[in-house]
């Protein structure tokens, strides 16, 4: 694991966004992870800066996005597939058909999920996945349970992840009670993991993931066990990590 310690988060997202970029240059054609939630907000600005100053060509780029509400349609400003044509797809010169979010409008979760499977194989696998870090330790919506979910899945959002995302909707009454996410083991086959965190409110749980026992009741503890993990972070974030 390589840990970047930023200032704050406008630096955290240049570094981060260096990387990503880095990755765009070397292979045009890559593979990125996409995230989605309050984190990765500044990661997309600069990376839509770059693509503005002719710095980066997304035309051959592929993506795969981590997850998707269930339940909401592709319309509805908190969807995910929202989220990311707001913050970056309609900014820069990716091609839509190489977008790739689950479709939280099937009601069928297994062969949603088992369909966004054969999506990510298809596309060779993910060369570099973007991650955020929930309070609770989650990565994408994979929450602390008896044991690591393997595949893409229907998950059940603990009441920990409804009350941190009731800020994004009009009430926690509103916001979806499950959601589409890709799974650990799916997570962990990316040949790249860069983790971006910030803020003290995290700082408890970056010391829990990354420098105490390896469990699914913590869910990011699983990238102790990954051989290419970045993790940017603020001061903040940082703060309880032990020396």
């Amino acid at each position: 694991m390589k840990f970047y310690e930023e200032k704050d988060y406008d630096a955290l997202s240049q570094r981060a966004a260096n990387i990503i970029a880095a990755q765009i240059v070397t292979k045009p054609d890559c593979v990125l992870g996409l995230a989605t939630g309050s984190s990765p907000v500044g990661t997309y600005k600069r990376l839509i800066e770059k693509y503005e100053n002719g710095d980066l060509d997304f035309s051959q780029v592929k993506t795969a996005n981590l997850d998707e509400y269930k339940g909401l349609t592709r319309d509805n400003d908190q969807s995910y597939y929202y989220f990311m044509h707001e913050n970056l797809f309609d900014h820069v010169n990716i091609c839509p058909e190489n977008t790739n979010i689950p479709d939280g409008t099937k009601e069928d979760s297994e062969t949603e999920c088992a369909h966004y499977e054969e999506v990510i194989a298809s596309l060779g696998g993910v060369d570099l996945q973007l991650l955020g870090l929930g309070h609770n330790g989650h990565i994408g919506f994979n929450e602390p349970a008896c044991d690591f979910p393997q595949a893409t899945h229907c998950v059940d959002l603990q009441e920990s992840t409804i009350e941190a995302n009731k800020r994004f909707f009009a009430s926690a009454d509103d916001v979806p009670r499950q959601a589409y996410t890709m799974g650990i083991g799916t997570i962990m086959r990316a040949k790249k993991i860069l983790l971006v965190v910030s803020g003290e409110d995290k700082a408890d749980i970056v010391a829990k993931a990354f420098f105490g026992p390896v469990t699914p009741e913590v869910p990011a503890s699983i990238l102790q066990f990954h051989p290419d993990v970045t993790i940017v972070g603020d001061k903040a974030a940082f703060s309880k990590i032990p020396h």
